[in-house]
């Protein structure tokens, strides 16, 4: 068993980003309400105002802490395949793949956020400028591979995500299995003017 000094009880705002961590990825920021995460993260509600302003600004933080989360999720897996025979460009797959089995809400957000909130909403907005960062990252990755077409390859990899997503939602089991069958097509497809 940890001390309490190893492991301290978390501040009042990792509390709230906790709370809004798992109502919003599960219903949605529209769905939740200021007072029901002031109860649930067992804050006052100057407590909850002194750390966020509005909603809206929780929402973000909780936008950029799912983020950071998934892209070093994504680069952890991609280090584990360095030294195999398997593309490092596919660990995506497999990290969706956890993420699914284990029905990790989260998976969604940025979809979820931009759909619920619009492209014209600032979290519609940060959503879609967390997925043009996942996209970059997955160009990255191609370009370390040499594919022949990095951006285009990234673009075609998100939107296999994307509906692995979706499919997952719906029930799938094997949607990021799938996907990535997809994917190595393209990657040969990429390494196509290579040869």
């Amino acid at each position: 068993m940890r001390s309490s000094q190893a492991n301290p009880a978390p501040t009042a705002r990792e509390r709230i980003l906790d709370t809004s961590f798992e109502l919003f990825a599960q219903r949605g920021i529209r769905d939740v309400g200021v007072d029901e995460l002031i109860e649930k993260s067992g804050v006052a509600k100057a407590t909850f105002y002194k750390h966020f302003r509005t909603k809206d600004e929780l929402a973000l933080a909780y936008l950029q802490r799912w983020y950071e989360e998934r892209s070093a999720a994504i680069d952890a897996a991609v280090k584990r395949h360095e030294d195999s025979e398997t593309p490092a460009l596919l660990a995506v797959f497999d990290v969706f793949d956890e993420w699914f089995r284990q029905g990790t809400a989260e998976v969604s957000s940025f979809l979820h956020v931009m759909m619920e909130m619009g492209p014209n909403h600032p979290l519609g907005r940060a959503s879609m400028d967390y997925l043009a960062r996942t996209r970059a990252q997955l160009a990255d990755l191609a370009r370390a591979a040499d594919l022949d077409d990095p951006e285009s390859f990234a673009w075609s990899v998100h939107i296999l995500l994307k509906g692995s997503i979706v499919a997952a939602a719906e029930g799938d089991p094997h949607a990021a299995e799938r996907a990535r069958r997809m994917a190595t097509l393209l990657i040969e497809d990429g390494r196509d003017g290579q040869r």
